[in-house]
């Protein structure tokens, strides 16, 4: 049995980031945990990590990005390139199965495996199950509301969870800005 699932969902809007993760954790057809935390800040409490995939996996490249962090003196950019390059080039790394974003006040990048450092057009990103879902909704509600953007990421995350079997209600924010 794998574990699936999972959902983060990132946005910067109007000088403040909000990142979101759902809390459900499944074992094949069970959900077998429902307050996870798959958000979290690092470097100082300056970043925000987010990540869809094995836990084990997710929290070691989270730490791994820490201490690319303070070797690069906080520099997100590259310290996601370092990352990605050892990930898609290390033996070991090569086999961990996650996905992640970190952002900062100012830079939000998707990372993955396959070398990806990705800095999306809009300050909006979803990864996971549930992924696309919250990030559709997201971008719906900054062009047509004038939400906040822990409400707005809260309530795409509600609608992802009412769409997704593998994302709940259970959130963790993270927020950084003004």
């Amino acid at each position: 049995m794998n574990y699936h699932g999972t959902t983060i969902l990132a946005v910067r809007h109007r000088g403040r980031l909000a990142v979101a993760g759902d809390g459900q954790v499944t074992l094949g057809s069970t959900v077998i945990k429902h307050h996870a935390r798959k958000v979290r800040k690092i470097y100082n409490d300056k970043i925000i990590v987010g990540f869809a995939g094995v836990t084990a996996d997710a929290m070691n490249l989270s730490e791994r990005l820490d201490a690319k962090l303070n070797r690069y003196n906080g520099n997100l950019e590259r310290a996601a390139v370092e990352l990605a390059k050892d990930w898609r080039t290390d033996k070991y790394l090569r086999r961990l199965e996650a996905v992640m974003i970190a952002a900062d006040e100012s830079r939000m990048f998707l990372i993955s495996g396959s070398g990806d450092v990705i800095e999306p057009d809009e300050d909006i990103i979803g990864i996971g199950s549930g992924g696309v879902d919250a990030q559709s909704a997201a971008m719906a509600l900054i062009r047509h509301t004038d939400l906040d953007t822990k409400t707005i990421v809260e309530e795409a995350m509600k609608i992802a969870a009412s769409i997704c079997i593998y994302t709940n209600n259970e959130l963790t924010i993270e927020e950084l800005g003004d």
